[in-house]
């Protein structure tokens, strides 16, 4: 089965998290290119190309903060899910809320998964790269 890199967007203001799931992505061969954004401001700057992200590429994967400075998560994923050109992008809400309310919000907003962050570094790293083989290797993406 040919494997193609894919597009993957972090929205996550957390330094620590951010080089983590670098660290993930990196000692995983696949050539993915994972794309930061630190806001949900920036996030749908991005996503929609505008301003300094007029030429970035259309995501096929989003791994999503809850709670962000600017646009929390929630309003991200509910504002990606209702536009018709981003819809179809799969949303990972990747956070450290392990709220009920948070969980149900979430996939009302219709995310594709809610994954809590695990505290432990070790753990960590092997949660983001049981989110990325699953989403490379096992499911379909649209190309975008």
């Amino acid at each position: 089965m040919l494997v193609h890199p894919i597009e993957v967007l972090l929205v996550e203001d957390d330094p620590g998290d951010v080089l983590m799931t670098k660290e993930a992505f990196e000692e995983h061969k696949l050539g993915n290119r994972l794309h930061v954004v630190s806001d949900g401001v920036e996030a749908l700057r991005f996503l929609r190309r505008e301003g300094e992200f007029a030429d970035a590429p259309r995501p096929h994967l989003i791994l999503l903060d809850l709670n962000l400075p600017r646009k929390d998560g929630r309003e991200v994923l509910e504002e990606v899910k209702n536009d018709e050109d981003l819809a179809h992008i799969p949303v990972v809400v990747l956070t450290t809320s392990e709220a009920e309310e948070d969980v149900l919000r979430s996939y009302r907003l219709h995310a594709n998964a809610y994954v809590p962050k695990p505290v432990d570094f070790d753990q960590f790293i092997k949660v983001v790269r049981q989110i990325d083989d699953f989403f490379v290797t096992v499911v379909r993406l649209p190309k975008g």
